[in-house]
């Protein structure tokens, strides 16, 4: 434990942790290290590590129950836990948006567990935002407007996947793809089961309606907040090496993986954590 050291990357979002070798040092003592460390900065970065696919797995399953395979993305061979994410020119990233993972399910993930592979010589960053301290610089006129408030979260970008032409059968996969994926309301603003910090729970990829407003009062109200949760103060900007390994608080979080890198190939490797054994 005297190796482990946390820097700062902002005030109150992103750590990154030095001083051990995961695959050798990961006990109980250094998973409730890192377990308090996340919730206290979100998001945890931790370059050089020399990780195998079943170390990845183990690692995740440390903090809680991980999610079955994706129905859609492919997974690494042999892992089907592991989704692998491969961008380049001909498979364009889908994530280069400020996002909340799934908030169309009623339950989404914990967290997520991210392992870099292959990374380009430039571009590539990705952005993460902490929604509590977006939350906490709201004026508090607004905050007591939005407190009881609830929003609906579908799909959003993901019905592109759907809409092949301007016809029938497109609306008919559209629907399709509603009924699969579905929607799901959540309160505005939450607070987080073990910090008890509020947090403002919307994000412009998937948030949709505010419930009970006209649309253009509902998009009114999301527009301003989504342009102040966008202020650079409440983000950090990491940019990858290989081999790294990144855990992020996905219920209290949004990211951006920034597209900007074509022709160039990105390779991720990702396992996300279902429910917080902890918690």
């Amino acid at each position: 434990m005297k190796q482990y050291h946390l820097n700062k990357l902002s005030p109150e979002l992103g750590a990154e942790i030095g001083g051990i070798d995961l695959s050798k040092d990961f006990n109980e003592e250094i998973q409730n290290k890192i377990y308090d460390d996340l919730i206290n900065y979100k998001v945890l970065f931790f370059r050089e590590q020399n990780i195998t696919p079943q170390f990845h797995v183990e690692f995740a399953k440390s903090f809680g129950s991980i999610e079955e395979p994706h129905p859609v993305y492919p997974h690494v061979e042999g892992f089907p836990e592991i989704v692998l994410l491969e961008n380049d020119k001909d498979n364009p990233p889908d994530t280069d948006e400020w996002h909340t993972d799934v908030t169309f399910k009623n339950d989404p993930p914990f967290a997520s567990v991210l392992y870099s592979k292959t990374i380009p010589e430039v571009g590539g960053d990705t952005l993460w935002s902490s929604l509590s301290k977006i939350y906490d610089a709201l004026p508090n006129e607004l905050k007591a407007q939005i407190e009881n408030l609830r929003a609906i979260h579908d799909m959003g970008s993901f019905r592109n996947n759907y809409m092949n032409d301007d016809n029938k059968e497109s609306s008919i996969k559209l629907n399709k793809g509603f009924e699969e994926f579905g929607n799901a309301v959540h309160s505005v603003v939450k607070v987080h089961p073990i910090s008890s910090e509020k947090f403002l729970y919307i994000n412009p990829s998937f948030t949709s309606q505010i419930v009970g407003m006209t649309t253009t009062d509902s998009n009114n109200l999301l527009s301003y907040l989504f342009n102040f949760m966008c202020k650079p103060e409440f983000q950090i900007r990491f940019k990858w090496t290989p081999n790294t390994l990144v855990i992020w608080d996905n219920r209290c979080t949004m990211h951006y993986a920034i597209g900007d890198y074509m022709p160039d190939k990105r390779v991720m490797h990702r396992v996300t954590v279902h429910s917080d054994r902890r918690a």
